[in-house]
């Protein structure tokens, strides 16, 4: 466990995805992009949940089948290849349909996401599970933080070339150009961990006799482990930021006006905030101090939506976008190591399974968002993420602190 070659790879896939999936981010670029084609703000929540969580049952189908596999990579890698292809053909699609065909355009736009994202399901289930045989816990906060530092630098390239392209190109085709190039870049990532050291897992589950059996016996896992259903509650309310944050760009649109320059540079303070963050939630979590980086991550999070309410200037929404970067991963940190650390190995891929499905639900809330929106104003969307996520603060300080080793 800990070799350096895996780390490094761990890192490289970070570095690389991030900069091919910050193209479509759902909270600058996929808005405006969805905007153009004449979508409505519905639709916009509706296309930021798919890229964010496409898939929820499947995740804990792949869970069923995955407790009994010694090794996951094998199966890693064609999920690798279908999500390579399906972000190609968001770009390929955009080109060629366009202006011409705007609805069709959307369509081919809402396929591609909902196929990378669903397949996703089953690579959550065999990249953590992955993560959680070649580092230890103590060290898997260490490494997951440099990964998301790197991550966020990626990101901050992703965001000057995203700024460079929509300046040369003419909509819609520099677009499409974002998503043709990042799929060669991100593929670079894959390729990387794709390589890594995978050990023989020694404590393999026996799988249920059915999916049904499966459920039931999930199910009965969650209603026994209060610490579980704690750490669930805790950060499933702390996704309520995605009830504003695909609208905020929009908001700031029509309030001060945005070219490429100004895009690229809100995605650029956005990864800024991640990258900087990562030197904070490295220190914690390598102490083990997730609970308070949940603390920390949430109080973020709702200064942002308290600052979206009162900004009238570019400076203000370049403030709002470095804490969201910072808040993302450091919730990011704090419940994955968390889940891992109380997970015992055999039901590592249920216990994820049971997190990562869950917490799906919360992906969705984008279109919850888009439907006050459509009804209501913005204060009333503000008002309603800044509830939702004071519920998550308020459950943050029920999380048992995990020693780790």
């Amino acid at each position: 466990m800990d070799k350096f070659s895996n780390h490094v790879k761990n890192i490289l896939h970070g570095f690389f995805l991030a900069i091919g999936t910050t193209i479509a981010e759902p909270s600058t670029i996929l808005p405006l992009i969805v905007n153009y084609f004449g979508g409505s703000s519905m639709l916009v929540g509706f296309f930021a949940a798919l890229l964010r969580g496409g898939a929820i049952i499947v995740q804990l189908f792949a869970a069923f089948q995955a407790q009994s596999y010694a090794l996951m990579l094998p199966y890693l890698r064609r999920v690798f290849l279908v999500r390579f292809f399906a972000w190609f053909f968001i770009g390929v699609a955009i080109v060629f349909l366009g202006d011409d065909h705007p609805n069709l355009t959307l369509f081919s736009i809402g396929l591609g996401l909902f196929i990378f994202s669903f397949s996703a399901g089953f690579g959550a289930i065999y990249f953590k599970d992955i993560i959680g045989k070649i580092f230890t816990h103590k060290f898997r906060g260490k490494t997951m933080s440099y990964r998301q530092f790197f991550s966020a630098f990626g990101g901050l390239i992703s965001g000057a070339m995203a700024a460079l392209v929509l300046e040369m190109f003419e909509a819609p085709y520099s677009f499409g150009y974002l998503f043709i190039i990042s799929s060669f870049v991100m593929g670079l990532g894959y390729l990387a961990f794709g390589s890594v050291d995978e050990p023989v897992k020694e404590e393999v589950s026996q799988r249920e006799d059915s999916f049904k059996q499966f459920l039931h016996n999930s199910l009965a896992l969650l209603k026994g482990d209060r610490e579980l259903q704690t750490q669930l509650k805790t950060f499933l309310f702390a996704y309520g930021y995605l009830i504003a944050l695909p609208f905020i760009i929009l908001d700031a649109e029509a309030k001060i006006g945005l070219d490429g320059v100004a895009i690229g540079t809100l995605i650029t303070m956005q990864m800024a905030g991640a990258m900087l963050s990562n030197i904070l939630w490295h220190q914690l979590s390598g102490r083990g101090l997730n609970k308070q980086t949940a603390h920390i991550s949430i109080l973020f999070q709702i200064a942002a939506i308290i600052i979206a309410m009162i900004s009238t200037s570019l400076y203000e929404y370049m403030i709002i976008f470095f804490l969201i970067g910072a808040a993302i991963d450091g919730n990011r940190i704090a419940s994955g190591n968390l889940i891992l650390a109380l997970a015992p190995p055999k039901k590592r891929p249920v216990y994820i399974a049971l997190q990562v499905n869950i917490l799906s639900l919360g992906m969705f809330f984008s279109i919850l968002g888009g439907i006050i929106l459509q009804f209501f104003s913005y204060d009333i969307l503000y008002s309603i993420t800044l509830v939702t996520l004071l519920i998550a603060f308020i459950y943050s300080f029920y999380l048992e602190p995990i020693e780790v080793v």
